[in-house]
């Protein structure tokens, strides 16, 4: 098989030829048709995550260690079993869930395999689909496609359930009957949005800087789109409300302290927070504003098995629209990365090997 391997953390991929892996136990080989390129990716490559201050996380101090394959959004045809697998055969068309817990312990009891402290996760702490195959450890975690095209599945592993994940950490009656902000409108965002209106969203105010991805935003049905470094954009927020006093909740699907600021700008008495991003930094909170504003501020890490599964059922009976996709080689793994971490991805990318 041919894979490509992050050999130094920051450093080009390699392209790596070896032997196609033969599956044992429950496990189950599968030939890539899509990898998505996730902005996960890029702290993932580039070895950390700031935490703000000067001070880094650095990959190895969390249990992530080169080589490594990377892409943990991966669909695909099933090649080859091992001999005690059930429940799959040859040929399917399956999404891999890819956080991939111990089995043991009490997150993985509740079904939250995404909060296991031993996690497995394909192409972070195992080898992922930046690569012609890629070996599940049990055949539950693939789950069928049943006439979802590769390329938009791929997407769900990580991105669609994130989004699933986080918007059902909102009150649903506040959720149907008010706006929510977005703060960010690339491939997480915009699938947040797509997300959001397939559970029955009210409306959806996005925040972006770039004015190409608020136009996609509002092609893609956002009811408002908004420049976060204009002035007077709190008003402008606030505006948009029914009340016309701000806003009960917010999804901040980029991360950094002036997303997480604006949103707590905006908001009103009851409100809740929702931070999915990754992007890093530090965050001083005046400790007053959270019990005065009745205000939750809450992480959101992921999504489970399940809500993959309830996202594949949404795409089928077409609820759930897809945001624009570029598919692009495998052999461009590289340039995507790049392209993704300049901001130039509209969208999401894909990797067709």
């Amino acid at each position: 098989m041919r894979s490509y391997v992050v050999t130094k953390w920051g450093q080009p991929m390699q392209v790596v030829e070896r032997a196609t892996p033969v599956p044992s136990g429950g496990e189950v080989l599968v030939r890539v048709s899509a990898a998505g390129v996730c902005h996960s990716d890029i702290h993932i490559y580039e070895g950390y995550y700031d935490l703000g201050g000067g001070k880094r996380l650095l990959n190895d101090d969390r249990g992530v260690h080169a080589p490594r394959v990377m892409g943990h959004e991966i669909a695909g045809v099933i090649e080859a079993v091992g001999p005690t697998v059930d429940g799959v055969t040859i040929g399917d068309e399956v999404v891999v869930y890819p956080w991939i817990g111990c089995g043991q312990c009490d997150a993985c009891a509740l079904g939250e395999e995404q909060n296991c402290p031993h996690i497995r996760t394909l192409g972070i702490i195992t080898d992922g689909g930046y690569s012609t195959h890629v070996l599940v450890p049990d055949a539950r975690y693939c789950v069928a496609l049943d006439g979802v095209a590769p390329e938009v599945a791929s997407l769900l592993a990580c991105s669609g359930i994130t989004a699933l994940h986080a918007l059902r950490k909102f009150d649903e009656r506040i959720l149907t009957s008010e706006p929510l902000l977005i703060m960010g409108a690339g491939g997480l965002g915009l699938q947040a949005l797509a997300v959001h209106r397939a559970m029955g969203g009210y409306g959806a105010i996005v925040a972006d800087i770039s004015a190409e991805k608020r136009e996609i935003a509002l092609a893609q049905g956002a009811m408002a789109v908004i420049d976060p470094t204009t002035e007077g954009a709190v008003d402008q927020i606030k505006s948009l409300a029914p009340s016309g006093r701000g806003l009960r909740m917010a999804l901040d699907m980029v991360g950094m302290p002036a997303t997480v600021n604006l949103a707590i700008s905006v908001m009103v008495k009851g409100c809740k927070i929702v931070v999915v991003g990754l992007m890093g930094g530090e965050l001083t909170i005046p400790i007053p504003y959270i019990p005065s504003k009745a205000m939750s501020l809450e992480g959101s890490y992921v999504g489970t098995l399940a809500e993959l599964r309830d996202l594949l059922e949404m795409a089928r009976d077409g609820r759930l629209a897809s945001p624009p996709i570029e598919t692009h080689p495998l052999d461009d793994a590289q340039e995507v990365l790049e392209a993704l971490r300049a901001g130039k991805i509209n969208g999401r990318g894909v990797l067709v090997p």
